[in-house]
């Protein structure tokens, strides 16, 4: 497989806060990595930075060696933590815009997974729960045909019944050469289908490893290895 994304020296500053430090790390295409650590470790801070939402303070990160900017944006699909969508729209007229703005949106991808999961596409988005909508805005970003898909605590808000097809959702529904970054605090609930994990502390890179390798030089499992690590 070859290297995705390249995050190389990244170092982002608020001031005297320090969110990343010296950041070094590559992924390859292929896989499924979990972006862990405890809260204000710098997660959201790094995935802004590679979507091109932050600037940082030194350092550079590119995508199949484009620096981040108009052509990385366009093979990223990112899931950000919050709720983005206008109320006022409909889940099928939210489905038209995304097909008009992104030339690799697959409309009958995101029409299979909304009957799969039994949402009405003429629902108004405002008529929705929290949690359906967040099923909504994962399927719009699963329905791209994207090299790089980013989402930040995607079963965070879903009830546990669902997790599971959500989780399916998502790793049936990437190309075999595209990769997901997923960062979460449901360590277990995602293990099973990571590859690899990357563990932040304080914006620095505490380990980048197989899952594989976790569980075969340490005898335990990833959330077990995060617990001992983090302390938690």
């Amino acid at each position: 497989m070859s290297s995705l994304l390249k995050v190389n020296s990244l170092t982002k500053k608020y001031g005297n806060i320090t969110a990343l430090n010296n950041l070094s790390f590559e992924l390859e295409s292929g896989h499924i990595t979990g972006l862990l650590g405890p809260n204000g470790s710098g997660k959201t801070t790094l995935i802004k930075i590679i979507c091109g939402l932050l600037v940082p303070t030194a350092g550079e990160v590119t995508v199949k060696g484009n620096p981040i900017g108009v052509e990385s944006k366009k093979i990223i699909s990112y899931l950000p933590d919050t709720t983005y969508l206008s109320k006022s729209a409909s889940v099928e007229g939210t489905i038209n815009y995304f097909k008009d703005f992104y030339e690799d949106f697959d409309t009958s991808r995101a029409y299979d997974m909304l009957g799969k999961l039994g949402i009405d596409p003429r629902a108004k988005l405002r008529t929705l729960s929290k949690g359906t909508k967040e099923k909504v805005q994962l399927i719009l970003v699963m329905s791209r045909r994207a090299d790089l898909y980013i989402l930040d605590e995607p079963i965070a808000g879903v009830d546990p019944a669902a997790r599971d097809y959500i989780l399916d959702t998502i790793i049936t529904n990437y190309d075999e050469n595209a990769s997901i970054l997923i960062s979460t605090h449901l360590i277990s609930d995602i293990e099973n289908i990571l590859d690899e994990v990357i563990f932040l502390k304080q914006g620095n890179l505490v380990r980048q490893s197989s899952v594989d390798e976790i569980r075969s030089s340490e005898g335990k499992s990833v959330d077990g290895l995060f617990r001992e690590v983090f302390k938690c």
